[in-house]
C-alpha cells in the first residue's frame, strides 16, 4: 500500500506493492523522448478525447508536450502495473495553476489530473488503486494538507474514482480557462490517511467485475 513498505526503485520515482489488485504500482516522470509516441496515441484515444481535447497533429503535440514538461508548477508522470506503461498523471501546485482562480488556494496545495490509456486497464477495477498510490505521493510533501481536481463535471466516472479515494465534491463552477464545466473536489490529509489508507488496507479485492472505474480520465 500507499506508506512505509513504499520504495523508491532506480528507473521509478515511486513504486509499491498493492495487495488489493495483487500488481505494482509504479510511477517515473514522463520524458519527452521516452514518451511522446505513446501520449501522442493516448490522448487520441475515442475515451480520452471528450475530457483532455489534445487530440492533435504530431508538430502541435511535440509543442504541447515540451510545454508541459517545461512547466515547473507541474510534473507529469507515466503509471505503470507490473512496469508496463498504462497511465498519464499530472501532479501540480494549485497555487499556481488555473484552478487557483476558483477557490482560496494555500501555497502547499497540490493538484492531480489523470487519464488511463490502453483501453484493455479501464474497467478492471484499477483506478482506485493507481489514484491512492499518487495521492499518498503528493501527501508525501509534509505540509501539504490538501489535494484538490477539477475533473469535467460530466465525468461521472472520474468523479466517482475521486471519492473512492477521499475527494468530497465541493461546488461546480465555469472553468473558463479549461474550457469546461468543472467539479472542484478536495482530498484533506487528514481524511486521507484515517479514512482512505485504512479502509484500502483492511478492504479485499472486489475483482475486475467491479465496472466503477471505466474510463478515469480527467
Amino acid at each position: 500500500m500507499t506508506g512505509p513498505d513504499a520504495t523508491i526503485a532506480t528507473d521509478y520515482d515511486y513504486q509499491t506493492y498493492d495487495p488489493t489488485i495483487e500488481k505494482t504500482i509504479s510511477l517515473r516522470q514522463a520524458t519527452f523522448d521516452r514518451d511522446l509516441g505513446r501520449l501522442h496515441a493516448w490522448l487520441a484515444s475515442d475515451h480520452v478525447k471528450p475530457y483532455w481535447e489534445l487530440d492533435l497533429p504530431l508538430p502541435a503535440f511535440c509543442d504541447r508536450l515540451t510545454g508541459k514538461l517545461a512547466d515547473g508548477h507541474l510534473t507529469p508522470y507515466i503509471g505503470c502495473l507490473d512496469h508496463v506503461p498504462m497511465s498519464y498523471w499530472e501532479c501540480y501546485w494549485a497555487a499556481e495553476d488555473d484552478v487557483a482562480n476558483h477557490y482560496d488556494a494555500e501555497p502547499t496545495d497540490q493538484g492531480v489530473h489523470l487519464l488511463i490509456g490502453p483501453e484493455e486497464y479501464l474497467g478492471q477495477g484499477y483506478a482506485v488503486p493507481l489514484m491512492r498510490a499518487v495521492v499518498g505521493i503528493q501527501f508525501r510533501h509534509p505540509e501539504t494538507d490538501c489535494v484538490v481536481a477539477e475533473p469535467d463535471a460530466r465525468n461521472e466516472r472520474v468523479i466517482h474514482v475521486f471519492e473512492q479515494c477521499g475527494f468530497e465534491p465541493r461546488r461546480e463552477f465555469r472553468f473558463d480557462e479549461a474550457e469546461k464545466d468543472a467539479v472542484l473536489m478536495v482530498c484533506e490529509r487528514e481524511r486521507f490517511e484515517t479514512d482512505v489508507l485504512v479502509d484500502a488496507t483492511a478492504a479485499p479485492r472486489t475483482g475486475a467485475d467491479d465496472r466503477s472505474e471505466v474510463s478515469p480520465d480527467d
